[in-house]
């Protein structure tokens, strides 16, 4: 007969125990998942530079299908994408959790809430940046003439 105490083979106390990883193995995953997100992120940063500058290019240069809104308000993108970015580190995350890799995970949802809170800073940021007036570009002296505005201005001063 067979013992009660016995471990059957296949248990899943057994089965889950045998996918674990060491704690080398672990570690050194964690470390280069977070290298490989810095190289994404850079080229995620990258390409967000790249398209501003476009951007702004076809602005001054006149190219743009329709004529721009006088006030065009935040451009999301940025902001979308780096948390699009955040989410893919998160769900990544959390994968690694269910499956037993602690040491993984946890440094990629150290990342991930690190990418959280430095974009949610950065919309914060860029929301209190629009009710600022813009300084006016050019302040004309006054007119030393006498005259009125009017004889000033075609006089040049």
């Amino acid at each position: 007969m067979t013992d009660p105490g016995a471990r059957l083979p296949g248990r899943p106390g057994e089965r889950s125990a045998a996918k674990r990883p060491g704690g080398g193995a672990d570690l050194l995953t964690g470390v280069l998942l977070v290298v490989a997100e810095a190289a994404a992120g850079a080229l995620l940063a990258l390409w967000l530079v790249v398209r501003g500058m476009t951007r702004s290019h076809e602005a001054a240069d006149g190219k743009l299908s329709a004529p721009p809104p006088a006030d065009p308000g935040t451009d999301w993108t940025p902001i979308v994408a780096i948390a699009a970015f955040a989410l893919l580190i998160a769900c990544v995350a959390v994968a690694l959790l269910l499956t037993g890799w602690y040491w993984s995970g946890g440094i990629q949802a150290v990342v991930a809430v690190a990418l959280g809170v430095a974009l949610l800073a950065s919309a914060v940021q860029g929301s209190g940046r629009e009710a600022e007036e813009p300084a006016p570009a050019w302040n004309s002296p006054p007119c030393l003439s006498g005259g009125d505005s009017d004889e000033c201005a075609r006089s040049g001063g």
